[in-house]
């Protein structure tokens, strides 16, 4: 099995980055369980806003998409940003929108098969919300969700401290973590052996 990890930090490489650490344990759980795992920071690739699958010459989405569309898990990780998932995480979910009329041979769209979770860092309130909001756009795009596909870490209100600086990972952290690598591949196991009915 594959997964690929969108990392959706603002921050471009080599910047260090709470969405990618932990996008990495999310990726270091997957690996424990079988999973060829690839990271991808978005925002250090030329990803057009748009919501068609090619933008033109230049345009870095065409490669990721074909990334996806070879996966068997998708991962998105993002920091929340006033309230919101980052703007990078809405334009690849734009992106991944081009897809929802894309069919395979049996007229299911493409991300049918896919199972998909999601990572949420940040240093205000808002992972369940931010979470919804990328669930919803991830289940209309044609991916199935397992119960517990999320993993997040906020501080306290007003704080000023990243997931980055902790001293080390938080014992709930790493138990979801787990629980959303384990019952996510399960899932796509169960979606590989047993597709969706052909339209």
């Amino acid at each position: 099995m594959r997964a690929l990890s969108l990392v959706c930090t603002l921050n471009a490489s080599p910047a260090p980055s709470s969405s990618r650490l932990l996008s990495d344990q999310v990726c270091a759980e997957l690996d424990k369980l079988g999973v060829a795992t690839e990271t991808v920071r978005v925002v250090d690739h030329d990803v057009r806003p748009g919501i068609e699958t090619d933008m033109g010459e230049g345009d870095a989405w065409p490669l990721l998409r074909d990334k996806v569309l070879h996966s068997d898990i998708l991962v998105i990780a993002t920091p929340i940003w006033l309230g919101h998932p980052s703007s990078i995480c809405q334009r690849v979910l734009e992106r991944l929108n081009a897809d929802s009329s894309q069919t395979d041979d049996q007229g299911r769209p493409l991300m049918y098969g896919k199972a998909a979770a999601v990572a949420v860092v940040g240093n205000e309130d808002g992972a369940h919300k931010v979470s919804a909001d990328v669930f919803q756009a991830l289940n209309d795009v044609g991916f199935s969700l397992a119960p517990g596909a999320v993993t997040y870490w906020v501080g306290e209100a007003q704080h000023g401290t990243d997931y980055q600086d902790l001293g080390e990972t938080p014992e709930a952290v790493a138990d979801t973590t787990h629980t959303l690598a384990a019952n996510t591949v399960h899932l796509a196991k169960l979606l590989k052996e047993h597709p969706y009915p052909a339209e």
